[in-house]
């Protein structure tokens, strides 16, 4: 029996089949679609699988986008964990929002915003499963941001004082209206403002650091 369901399998997927290919491709759909909007004959197509195929490598449409969702986390922590990496906390969220929006405002259908918060958010509420790796996502953002201003605040680093898990949130929570606004249509300029003020309300006035840094989040 189970080596009848491994041939099964195999013989399911095309020769070509890459998962981390194929899973990008149905992301991206989820994407631009959302859960609900994006049809099987849609992530099939994307894929370059058929329905059986897509069923043994993935499992059922909602298995496909909780597999999509954990991609994207993973990809997206990754690059933000790289630019809160910078010397100060001021470049590091500037890199944080300016690599964000970089982002947010592409897709070849349209600006696309965040595929968790602008797609997880209208399904967490009917899904358990999806409302609580929506909630461990958000929470893993707040943690890394939270971690960044420690390390300000203990280099002795410009920062506002307080809590650093609420300055996080703080944070995160202007990448989540940014990420709204940019599939809303906002202009990228529009947006950059936003993270501009926000960086200031965390770190300070830019009124005293160098003409060169300060037009980076004003482009």
């Amino acid at each position: 029996m189970r080596t009848s369901t491994k041939l099964s399998q195999r013989r399911g997927r095309p020769p070509s089949y890459d998962r981390d290919v194929a899973l990008r491709a149905i992301r991206d759909v989820f994407w631009d679609r959302g859960f609900s909007a994006a049809s099987l004959d849609d992530i099939a197509a994307a894929a370059g699988m058929n329905r059986p195929s897509l069923y043994g490598a993935f499992g059922d449409k909602r298995e496909m986008y909780l597999a999509a969702l954990r991609m994207f986390s993973a990809e997206s922590g990754r690059e933000m964990q790289k630019a809160l990496e910078a010397p100060t906390l001021r470049e590091a969220l500037e890199a944080f929002y300016v690599g964000a929006i970089e982002e947010y405002v592409f897709g070849k259908a349209g600006p696309r915003g965040c595929l968790v918060i602008c797609t997880a958010v209208s399904e967490a509420t009917g899904d358990a499963t999806i409302r609580s790796a929506l909630a461990e996502m958000l929470a893993e953002l707040d943690s890394l941001v939270a971690v960044r201003i420690v390390r300000a605040q203990d280099e002795g680093d410009r920062c506002a004082a307080g809590d650093p898990k609420v300055l996080a949130r703080l944070a995160t929570s202007v990448l989540h209206s940014v990420a709204v606004r940019a599939r809303a249509g906002a202009r990228r300029s529009e947006l950059l403002t936003i993270a501009r003020a926000t960086v200031e309300l965390i770190v300070g006035p830019a009124s005293d650091i160098a003409p060169v840094r300060r037009a980076r989040l004003a482009r």
